[in-house]
């Protein structure tokens, strides 16, 4: 039988579907059908930065039984809000559901009570942390310079604060991506996710106001990710995985490839169910059969920027092919 294990952050891994944030992540009873379908892992949904700074953590009796003796020794636990309680509560709680990774999402922009609250989901039991940085900078006066230093400045406050594994979920709009990396990966951090679908807003026509939207991902984003991953496993240590787009064995098989360690998947579990992980195994399984591959790592990186024999098909000369590529017949 194909070995389907993984490693990332430092975790071995039954194989590489990992159940991305998202509010499918909230429900206990989820996260354990999400194991028994197959899940290598799974990533809770955000605790948000306006929650942790808007209240204070006030945790009721019950809620205190369900959180271990490293969390009800916290002497200043009253300075965080109620959401932050349950949230916590929610990992000890899957902890002792499930045997497969739990990893806690924080979801922000700058530092404030980050390092704090990294410690607080360290000791209720996540395996490790996974940092949302989200921020869509609207101040001309604000420059690339100081946004990557603020992401830069977090990323070391928190890794320095917390033993547990650390991955930082990235944004596909920095100017110098490459650059980027390399120097999150400086900081000793211990995972790039790649990349964060940053939702986008519409204009209700009847109403005039902006609405929000949400649109479930399709196979057609992954194209993005695999190119920057493939680039990206050349020269960071940290491990990749990709996020967003992520629906067929095709598409796990392609991240593979382009040298990410496990693939995520939300959109896909709306849209087929829960129980679509393990169909997604078994049809890796079978793939890896028919095309003679003995593992998931005997794939990994094997069409990264170093091992391909064209690495140019990942730079400009993408480009230029593409545009010789269309074909345009118009209508007589």
């Amino acid at each position: 039988m194909s070995d389907l294990t993984t490693t990332y952050l430092g975790m071995r891994l039954k194989n590489p579907i990992v159940v991305s944030s998202s509010p499918l992540t909230e429900d206990i009873k989820n996260i354990k059908r999400m194991e028994d379908a197959g899940a290598a892992a799974v990533v809770l949904h955000s605790l948000f930065e306006e929650q942790i700074e808007l209240q204070n953590l006030g945790i009721s009796p019950n809620q205190a039984g369900e959180l271990p003796d490293g969390l009800k020794r916290i002497a200043d636990l009253d300075i965080f809000n109620q959401e932050a309680g349950s949230y916590l509560s929610l990992i000890y709680r899957a902890k002792e559901m499930v045997d497969i990774p739990i990893i806690g999402s924080l979801n922000g922009y700058y530092s404030g009570s980050w390092a704090n609250y990294g410690r607080l989901i360290e000791n209720a039991g996540a395996d490790a942390l996974e940092l949302n940085v989200y921020y869509l900078e609207t101040k001309p006066q604000i420059t690339g310079i100081e946004i990557e230093q603020m992401h830069l400045d977090l990323a070391r406050k928190v890794r320095s604060s917390v033993s547990i594994p650390v991955a930082i979920k990235l944004s596909p709009y920095f100017s110098a991506m490459a650059h980027m990396a390399g120097q999150l990966d400086q900081t000793g951090i211990n995972g790039l996710v790649i990349f964060n679908r940053f939702y986008q807003p519409d204009f209700d026509l009847k109403r005039f106001k902006v609405k929000s939207t949400l649109a479930l991902s399709s196979s057609s984003e992954l194209r993005l990710r695999l190119r920057w991953a493939a680039i990206l496993s050349n020269f960071v240590q940290a491990d990749l995985a990709i996020t967003g787009g992520v629906h067929t064995v095709e598409d796990i098989v392609k991240c593979m490839l382009a040298g990410a360690k496990v693939a995520m998947i939300t959109s896909a579990l709306y849209k087929n169910g829960i129980a679509h992980i393990s169909q997604l195994l078994a049809g890796l399984r079978q793939w890896l059969r028919q095309n003679e591959f003995g593992s998931v790592k005997q794939l990994q990186g094997k069409m990264s920027l170093r091992n391909i024999p064209d690495p140019s098909a990942l730079e400009r000369a993408n480009y230029m092919r593409a545009l010789k590529s269309l074909d345009f017949e118009e209508d007589s």
